[in-house]
């Protein structure tokens, strides 16, 4: 059988540098089974981002077609949407905690200048009811704000993202409520990026929100 192998021995060299699986898994120890952990499952799942992405149905599919097994040693038919649902319920808790390690694990293993850091923030709109009392008060609440999209009669939910000024590299991330106000994020994202380069002074760039009292 003829499997398509595309970028995916670039993409298992980093994420065996950044120690992804490893990563996942010591914070999420309990995924572990005969077949594959958590950590595999998310790392065959960042493949499937990078190279072909494919709703959660449909990447055992991808893996079949592509050369996963061959890589990652990972069976397709282990890749199906319920184990994913899983390992993505496994580290929804835990987020901030496992991107700020790989973040920190990046900065580390490839030398990445962090004195310089690109922060923003986006709203990404969302079509339904989602009344506030059948959400989960543990996660970021989906309602009404101030859209980038301008689709005022839908509500929305919020991300912050900050990259290095060295290479455009994604170190950290938030993702805050949809009226959450963008000005009163900034001091929060300064000192979790502080935390993460490990240095008082650096040097932090952002849009007329970052100027407030």
């Amino acid at each position: 059988m003829e499997k398509r192998l595309g970028a995916l021995p670039v993409v298992s060299e980093f994420t065996r540098r950044l120690d992804l699986a490893g990563i996942v898994d010591a914070v999420c120890p309990g995924g572990a089974s005969a077949h594959v952990t958590h950590g595999q499952v998310i790392e065959a799942l960042v493949a499937n981002r990078l190279t072909s992405p494919a709703p959660l149905v449909r990447v055992e599919d991808w893996a079949r077609c592509w050369a996963v097994e061959e890589v990652f040693g990972i069976e397709p038919g282990l890749l199906n949407d319920d184990r994913l649902a899983r390992a993505l319920d496994a580290i929804a808790p835990h987020l901030e905690h496992i991107a700020g390690t790989v973040g920190a694990r990046a900065i580390a293993e490839f030398g990445i200048d962090v004195s310089r850091l690109h922060w923003d923030m986006t709203s990404m709109s969302v079509h339904g009811a989602y009344p506030a009392e059948g959400q989960d008060e543990d996660f970021p609440v989906i309602g009404y704000g101030h859209p980038k999209d301008r689709r005022v009669d839908l509500k929305q939910v919020q991300a912050g993202l900050a990259v290095t000024a060295d290479g455009g590299i994604p170190l950290h991330a938030r993702v805050f409520d949809g009226p959450a106000a963008e000005v009163s994020q900034v001091v929060g994202a300064m000192k979790d990026l502080r935390t993460m380069a490990g240095t008082r002074d650096f040097l932090m760039v952002a849009d007329s929100k970052l100027v407030s009292y």
